[in-house]
């Protein structure tokens, strides 16, 4: 067969385009499209009739995804962020996978299982998959958030816990043989992680803070996008991979580290920008090699046992992520936010049980448990964060967390007349500092912190969220409003806030900006009444100062 001479192209090739057409099917049926990612996986695996893609190649091409997705998470949270939620995510992850860890050994038990086998299958349950969790909160506008920033935090504590376990488990497997070793060389091996840990994060804090922002900035001044961009991935993938080989540290890990000290730095919008398409494209590939590894079987085999680990993963997590948060203080909404991003598994449970079952720690079937529960909570995350962010987010009594978290409960607006702005970044803000004086009835819609401060300082009523949310459309009032003002880049999701608004209010004047000429008609289309094209009006501008001067050349 010709792709066996070209295993990488053929995996690529296959896994997108199976991706492609049940991402759009499970679009179609209003199911997330991360579910036909999956099932793509499922049908190029190895356990389904017809073409096998290598599975060795889609986890390496699932890794590139997986950093250059932390890379883009690290622009926009800076050590400032990762501090202001250190009190609430250290507690929270290493309580989590505790109590993680004691469900998945309960379990083992009643299979019958040893308790070291026991403890490696319930740490493999403790942690959530990084693309998922990033996935679900970039998908609902509160990566930037700061609940999303708690999520991330506590993602980031997982991932250092993972690290010393990845390590750790070949000395405790060594400890609990017959030839066991002394308890001062496992000790002496958890200082040298920790003293590489402590390393790696000194080099990129003193170090990276001031060669990378001074790198990109060289690179932006050559004037080549093509080696801008060059340089993007180059530093994502490079310091992933440096940090991985000489000092232990997940890639996840690595890569999140070099977008935060990046993010220092006034590129660090125009690098993630550049960093989006290949992220997106690749992080696809994630779950797709995620369904190539599952074996069908294991449902009819063993379904108690499969039925108790994804109860574990989904139920047991969410439970205690919203114990923890909610004993800190924090409001229900936040509670429900953080346990529903934490409540499935994913690229390190799969590396931590494989590490399990080669040191003969763990039975083979283990694996199976593992993969059913990752396949089946990925799937169900996006409707399990549904259901736990609608109760949550209406009714909730708890006290207020910091002043900076958007508010969610999306009360209805009593404004009539109004001026709406969606996004409030470079474009929106000045759009809104426009409106101010022309219009004292203004609503902007903004996920980011940054933006939600703006726009109150700006008088604004403001409303955090997706704007294509029935929720949050419902709230502010379209029928009553006199001009919708669309100013975000994402021509998609532009796309999906103009349609609801025009179905939701023939009448209303809407207004876009787009990028291309094709997004231009594609709005038209959708009914929006006047589209600005950047370009465009940067040819005009010119022109007519062009024009202005010959004028003013002419003789009278």
């Amino acid at each position: 067969m010709p792709e066996q001479h070209t295993p990488l192209i053929a995996t690529i090739a296959a896994g997108l385009m199976l991706a492609f057409i049940f991402g759009l099917i499970a679009q179609r049926l209003r199911i997330q499209p991360l579910v036909g990612y999956l099932l793509a996986g499922v049908m190029v695996g190895p356990y389904t009739p017809g073409f096998t893609a290598d599975p060795a190649l889609a986890t390496e091409l699932a890794e590139i995804g997986v950093i250059l997705l932390m890379f883009g998470v690290g622009l926009h949270f800076s050590l400032k962020d990762l501090l202001s939620v250190a009190r609430i995510a250290i507690p929270g992850a290493i309580g989590q996978i505790s109590v993680a860890t004691l469900m998945g050994a309960g379990l083992s038990w009643a299979l019958g299982w040893t308790p070291l086998a026991g403890f490696v299958f319930g740490l493999a349950l403790s942690v959530a998959s990084t693309v998922v969790l990033i996935r679900a909160l970039q998908d609902r506008h509160i990566l930037e958030t700061h609940r999303g920033r708690i999520a991330v935090g506590w993602l980031v504590v997982e991932d250092l816990a993972m690290v010393l376990a990845l390590v750790l488990l070949p000395a405790l497997a060594l400890a609990t043989a017959d030839n066991g070793v002394p308890a001062t060389r496992i000790l002496f091996s958890l200082l040298i992680v920790l003293a590489k840990v402590s390393i790696f994060v000194a080099i990129m804090l003193i170090v990276g803070r001031r060669l990378i922002p001074w790198l990109m900035h060289h690179t932006a001044h050559t004037g080549s996008r093509e080696l801008f961009r060059l340089a993007v991935y180059a530093v994502a993938l490079g310091v992933a991979y440096g940090a991985h080989y000489f000092f232990d540290v997940s890639f996840a890990l690595g890569a999140f580290f070099a977008g935060m000290v990046l993010g220092e730095s006034d590129l660090s919008q125009r690098a993630a920008e550049e960093a989006i398409p290949l992220r997106d494209a690749f992080a696809v590939l994630f779950f797709v090699s995620v369904g190539m590894l599952l074996n069908p079987s294991v449902f009819v085999d063993a379904p108690l046992a499969v039925i108790a680990t994804i109860a574990i993963i989904v139920v047991g997590k969410s439970v205690v992520a919203y114990l923890i948060v909610r004993a800190f203080g924090h409001s229900r909404s936040t509670a429900f936010t953080v346990s529903a991003s934490l409540a499935q598994i994913g690229e390190f449970s799969f590396i931590l049980i494989g590490i399990g079952i080669s040191l003969n720690m763990v039975p083979k079937e283990s694996r199976d448990l593992i993969l059913a529960g990752a396949i089946v909570s990925i799937m169900v995350n996006p409707f399990v964060f549904t259901l736990l962010e609608r109760l949550g987010g209406h009714k909730d009594t708890a006290p207020a967390d910091k002043p900076d978290e958007p508010a969610t409960d999306f009360a209805p607006t009593t404004l009539t007349g109004h001026d709406i702005v969606i996004g409030y970044g470079r474009v929106g803000s000045m759009v809104g500092a426009g409106l101010k004086g022309d219009s004292g009835n203004l609503i902007v819609v903004e996920a980011s912190d940054a933006g939600v401060e703006r726009a109150r300082k700006d008088g604004a009523e403001v409303y955090s969220g997706n704007a294509a949310e029935p929720a949050l459309i419902a709230a502010i009032n379209l029928v009553g409003a006199r001009r919708l003002y669309v100013t975000i880049p994402e021509a998609f999701e532009a796309g999906q806030i103009i349609q609801q608004a025009r179905a939701a209010n023939p009448n209303l004047d809407i207004l876009a900006r787009a990028h291309s000429s094709a997004t231009v008609e594609h709005f038209e289309k959708l009914g929006a009444n006047l589209i600005v094209l950047g370009e465009t009006e940067i040819a005009h501008r010119m022109l007519e100062r062009g024009r202005g001067d010959m004028a003013a050349s002419v003789p009278v």
